[in-house]
């Protein structure tokens, strides 16, 4: 443990380095097997990942069942394996059926208009990728989205994480033949930040950032072992330098060497704690063109209390900032100035124009006034600048 990372009985507190990444330590924690009788409502214990199904929904007819059932699920995504598996999540195969028609021809609509992107993860042309895919079914085919989501899967489980008011997102990912298997990662937020970014982030936000989103996956086709189902290592969600550590080639060899890997059937669903260690499979099929709904649920509460007009605020203070620059203000002065005031974040954004650039984020607004200040850009460049980075964050009109 180095100086700056104090252990408690909570935890570590202050900041995590790589220094405090300990392999032994990991597997300390991973080691754990997954006992069924302690998860009344499980079917099965595959590869230590929980199967739900037939003693889930038999008991989720109450109000007093669903609340069991919850709690258990909870419990799974945090002392637990850290993953579950729904079986038959949609018992009605003729609505995936259907979506994945509409995901098709998006897919072919945007190939036609030349705005196909691939995943941010493999190599061009590997995969498909429909960024958006939430709004974008929404609006196209509303009678098929309102029957797709009104699986009641998808909304026990994030109401058990996440509780009331959670946010959907929704990406489909098309692996076809060839497609290559991820590198171990874990997801949004920390997930996508590279070790440098994330190390800047004190100890209880690796702590809270689990607790922001949920990851999930529909099967939208027979995924057996050679079409690349997900590679999870259950457990190691459970780390608490896990953000930083998935960066290291001792952990991703650890990974490569002890992962679960779980054959789905169309129609199943899997959920994860997004701290999970984990990373798509390599498609090794001939003809199979392993499709997913990316499901991304998300906290209410990542929201200020008030809404702000950043782009006027940018806009006001950029000739202040350039005037103080010029007359020797502190770097720190004018950064602090910028946090004030302008987002600081990548996301939300429309990644079908807002396309990361090397790195998992696009550029923020805050970059963008930082870099103009730092350059002396003249305010009409800054201002047309400001205004194309505004349009590529937002949705496509309806």
């Amino acid at each position: 443990m180095t100086a700056s990372a104090v252990s408690t009985a909570s935890g570590t507190t202050r900041w995590l380095t790589a220094a405090d990444c300990s392999l032994d330590d990991f597997v300390a924690v991973v080691d754990q097997q997954t006992e069924l009788a302690d998860y009344p409502y499980a079917d099965a214990v595959e590869q230590k990942v929980l199967i739900y199904g037939e003693k889930l929904r038999a008991a989720v007819g109450s109000v007093e069942g669903r609340r069991d059932v919850q709690a258990e699920l909870m419990r799974a995504l945090t002392d637990g394996p850290g993953i579950v598996v729904f079986k038959a999540a949609f018992g009605d195969l003729s609505v995936v059926d259907r979506a994945t028609d509409a995901f098709h021809a998006q897919i072919a609509a945007e190939k036609a208009a030349g705005t196909a992107k691939g995943d941010h993860f493999g190599k061009p042309g590997a995969n498909d990728r429909v960024w958006g895919a939430l709004d974008k079914l929404a609006v196209a085919e509303p009678a098929i989205f309102a029957e797709y989501y009104a699986n009641d899967v998808i909304a026990l489980i994030s109401e058990a994480w996440l509780g009331p008011g959670y946010q959907v997102t929704s990406q489909i990912n098309v692996v076809n033949p060839g497609g290559q298997a991820q590198t171990a990662h874990r997801d949004y937020h920390l997930g996508f930040m590279d070790a440098a970014a994330a190390a800047r982030f004190p100890a209880q936000v690796h702590r809270l950032s689990p607790a922001l989103t949920l990851q999930g996956a529909v099967a939208h086709c027979d995924m057996p072992i050679e079409t690349g189902p997900t590679l999870y290592l259950p457990y190691s969600h459970r780390y608490e330098p896990g953000y930083l550590a998935f960066h290291l080639p001792e952990f991703t060899a650890y990974f490569l060497q002890h992962y679960t890997q779980l054959p789905l059937a169309k129609g199943d669903a899997a959920f994860f704690n997004p701290a999970l260690f984990h990373g798509a499979g390599t498609n090794v099929s001939a003809d199979v063109r392993r499709m997913a709904n990316l499901l991304q649920v998300s906290s209410p509460f990542g929201r200020a209390m008030e809404s702000v007009d950043r782009v006027a605020m940018c806009r006001a203070l950029f000739p202040v900032l350039l005037e103080a620059r010029r007359r020797g203000v502190a770097r720190t002065a004018l950064d602090n100035v910028i946090a004030a005031s302008a987002e600081g974040y990548a996301f939300p954004t429309n990644l079908d124009r807002d396309q990361p650039i090397g790195g998992m984020a696009p550029q923020t607004q805050a970059d963008l006034v930082r870099q103009a200040v730092a350059e002396e850009w003249a305010p009409d460049a800054f201002a047309a600048a400001l205004e194309a980075h505004t349009t590529r964050t937002q949705p496509f009109p309806g």
